[in-house]
């Protein structure tokens, strides 16, 4: 194994590739070495690494653009620092040295003929630390498929190397339910044949592609390709042929998803673009046909919506939501937010945001969606946007939020 001591000191700062792309060997080693090394700073995004919050040192310090997955118990023990940022500023972070950079472990196919390593699945923000990184630490993957999108990496550029042969870690999302499905079907009737589709991930994510079957000529510009959007595409559903840009091409920075989808996803028309691309501002306002489908943990009665923080634990992230929202409602066709309308016997439409957090602003959304209906809100006054949310509040819940707002 790789001596981290050789490549880092006390006080540097390391950042990884998420989710399937996460060089977990790597991420172990460096752990496990800290003894070596002293006290250092690391970043990463969504990690399905369950080792974290049990063997990572207390010198070992923690930051992330929110709380995805594992790194969850490590903000509910008070161990990771959140840099509350959009998902479009993650280039310029990393350029301007506000996030860890001093070595980047990264996951990466087999050279080509060339002797040159992609990406793989894990393109996204990686891509755009790369060139401002000096020391580049690579997990050769055997099992990574190598992508189309973005530039190559020569072997030669890697500091040190360890070769694999093991699966890319599967999705451990639940499936859909009943409740989920429910908020699906409102979800579909609001997106047209020939748009194009920007989604979040997860249960309620997978529940909205099945319900967009019926459609015809949709395209994508997202964060994800998953299992089900790997199947709208080859059922055909999913063109891209009205895309105002990418046209028949499905853009994404990153796959999150099966053994299935990993195996099959160099035969799609699919790219792996950076996230300087796929979540850009410039790029995202030239598609009119924008349509974009965000989720939340809970939304006040004004529309202000709460995606990152439940009971005092971050559990999401500003992610790309408000890079995304606020083209859609500005440039393209319409910006979505859903969600359940109860979580833990509580509901989720509320006169004021229990976190005290505002993700995105109520300009930057037209419709909430619940299992009970869309409210739409575009062109609404502030009294008019609150009787239309406690219409797609929990029934149960309706009477106290009409109290509620006669005394405000």
């Amino acid at each position: 194994m790789i001596a981290f001591a050789e490549f880092l000191s006390r006080g540097d700062g390391v950042w990884w590739g998420q989710a399937a792309a996460e060089p977990r060997p790597l991420v172990d080693a460096l752990i496990a070495q800290n003894d070596l090394i002293g006290p250092i700073r690391t970043f990463t995004g969504l990690s399905w690494n369950d080792q974290l919050a049990v063997t990572m040192p207390a010198r070992v310090s923690m930051v992330s653009y929110g709380g995805l997955g594992e790194l969850r118990e490590l903000s509910r023990t008070g161990r990771l620092d959140v840099v509350p940022c959009h998902y479009s500023a993650l280039p310029r972070m990393f350029a301007e040295h506000h996030l860890p950079r001093d070595v980047g472990l990264v996951q990466v196919s087999a050279p080509d003929r060339d002797g040159r390593c992609s990406l793989g699945i894990g393109v996204d923000y990686v891509a755009d630390a790369v060139p401002h990184t000096p020391v580049l630490i690579a997990e050769i993957n055997e099992q990574m498929p190598a992508t189309i999108g973005s530039d190559r990496i020569p072997l030669e550029r890697f500091a040190a190397t360890i070769t694999t042969n093991r699966p890319l870690p599967e999705d451990p999302s639940r499936e859909p339910d009943d409740v989920d499905r429910r908020i699906a079907a409102h979800i579909a009737e609001l997106v047209e044949d020939g748009d194009t589709v920007q989604l979040g991930v997860g249960s309620l994510g997978s529940a909205v592609l099945d319900s967009l079957a019926g459609h015809q000529d949709l395209g994508f510009h997202t964060g994800m390709i998953t299992d089900g959007l790997m199947r709208l595409v080859t059922e055909g559903v999913v063109t891209g042929r009205r895309k105002e840009l990418d046209a028949g091409l499905v853009v994404v920075g990153t796959a999150l998803g099966s053994a299935q989808l990993y195996a099959g996803i160099s035969e799609l028309p699919v790219r792996f673009l950076p996230t300087s691309y796929t979540h850009s501002p410039q790029v995202l306002s030239q598609l009119a046909s924008l349509v974009s489908i965000n989720f939340a943990v809970e939304v006040d009665l004004s529309g202000q919506v709460g995606a990152e923080v439940s009971r005092g634990v971050y559990v999401g992230a500003v992610g790309g939501q408000v890079d995304f929202t606020r083209a859609a409602a500005l440039t393209g066709r319409r910006s979505i937010i859903a969600m359940r309308s109860t979580f833990r016997g509580c509901s989720t439409i509320k006169p004021r945001l229990d976190g005290g957090i505002v993700t995105t602003a109520r300009a930057d959304v037209d419709a909430i969606v619940t299992e009970h209906g869309a409210a739409h809100l575009r062109g609404c006054s502030i009294a008019e946007r609150t009787r239309r949310l406690i219409g797609v509040a929990a029934p149960e819940f309706r009477d106290e939020l009409d109290k509620e707002v006669s005394q405000i």
